[in-house]
């Protein structure tokens, strides 16, 4: 029977199917223990999280048919050395993206209405009653939205951001730029702009990131880029930590460069940078884009079907890299 390496127990329906189609080891490995258990011959696929590291050097060592991922991200492992080594790549797209957009605009609520800030300030008894300039925020509906990209996520935003009255403008590709004709825009056509990447830093009031980590992209968010911000703008991230310079931006919300930031992932996630909890212009989460119980639910599923299509010899349904497979023959 081949053999499932699972480096975190994923919710159900996930274990059970994982459990079907093979023998399951449930083990969590630093990367020296990932290495070693990828080169073993023990395991045929191994079900990981966004914390373990597939780089070049693991990849090439290891003895895998496939790493199926639960998340829809992959930059945790070296795809192109994957594919080298004959590695399928699964994931689990189309599953988070309202999910994800719901908390792009909690982000943008709590950060401008000073959420967090408001619940701390009466849960220590400082609220006394009702003050004419107690704890003013900025306003969000009126205001103006760049999004950086437009895929699903970023769409699902502008759907929401539209409803609360605001004006929403996008990048599609940042820092570069494509062509993006009409039909393309579908219902979003006539009621979006698309602009400049460096035209939607300086015109947001809310700049929220939705572009997947490459290297184009790390850092797109850089102190270059905050200081040409405008003061009250905040910055939202829901996409991932190292598109933004964290140890820049808490300089640009120290100095006042930027007004706030709200953030659900972190440069060198789980550590944040020195000072970035400090500060209380910042609502911090922690990774919870697809904390729901359906979301969570759904994408184990998902990354359950595609170890169990791994494991008998069949290409998963949701391949990152589907040259790579070769079967477990």
């Amino acid at each position: 029977m081949s053999r499932i390496l699972v480096t975190t127990p994923i919710p159900a329906p996930g274990m059970d199917i994982l459990e079907r189609a093979g023998q399951v080891d449930v083990r969590r490995l630093d990367y020296d223990g990932l290495r070693r258990a990828s080169a073993s011959g023990h395991y045929s696929v191994i079900v990981s999280q966004l914390r373990d590291r597939f780089d070049a050097p693991l990849l090439r060592d290891s003895s895998l048919i496939g790493i199926s991922n639960y998340a829809v991200g992959f930059d945790n492992i070296d795809v192109a050395a994957a594919t080298a080594a004959g590695i399928t790549v699964a994931n689990t797209p189309g599953v988070l993206t309202d999910s994800t957009a719901d908390v792009a605009m909690l982000l943008m609520l709590a950060t401008a209405r000073r959420g967090v800030e408001s619940d701390q300030f009466l849960r220590a008894g400082s609220f006394t009653g009702w003050e004419p300039e107690l704890l003013l925020g900025s306003d969000v509906s009126g205001r103006t939205l760049g999004l950086a990209g437009f895929g699903r996520i970023a769409r699902a935003t502008a759907r929401r951001a539209l409803a609360f009255g605001m004006t929403v403008m996008f990048c599609p590709r940042p820092p570069g730029d494509r062509v993006v004709a009409d039909d393309e825009l579908g219902e979003f056509a006539g009621r979006v702009q698309h602009v400049s990447w460096s035209d939607l830093v300086t015109d947001s009031d809310f700049l929220s990131l939705h572009v997947p980590l490459s290297t184009s992209t790390h850092h797109l968010v850089n102190a270059d880029v905050l200081a040409a911000m405008q003061r009250s703008a905040i910055l939202i991230n829901t996409a991932r930590g190292p598109v933004v310079d964290e140890a820049a931006l808490v300089t640009a919300l120290r100095d006042g460069s930027i007004a706030a930031a709200g953030l659900d992932v972190y440069e060198h996630e789980p550590a944040l940078a020195t000072g970035l909890v400090e500060l209380p212009n910042t609502v911090l989460l922690p990774h919870i884009g697809s904390a729901t119980v359906s979301v969570r639910s759904e994408m184990a599923r998902l990354c359950a079907l595609n170890a169990a299509a791994m494991v008998g010899g069949v290409c998963p349904p949701h391949p990152v890299n589907p040259e790579a497979w070769g079967g477990a023959g």
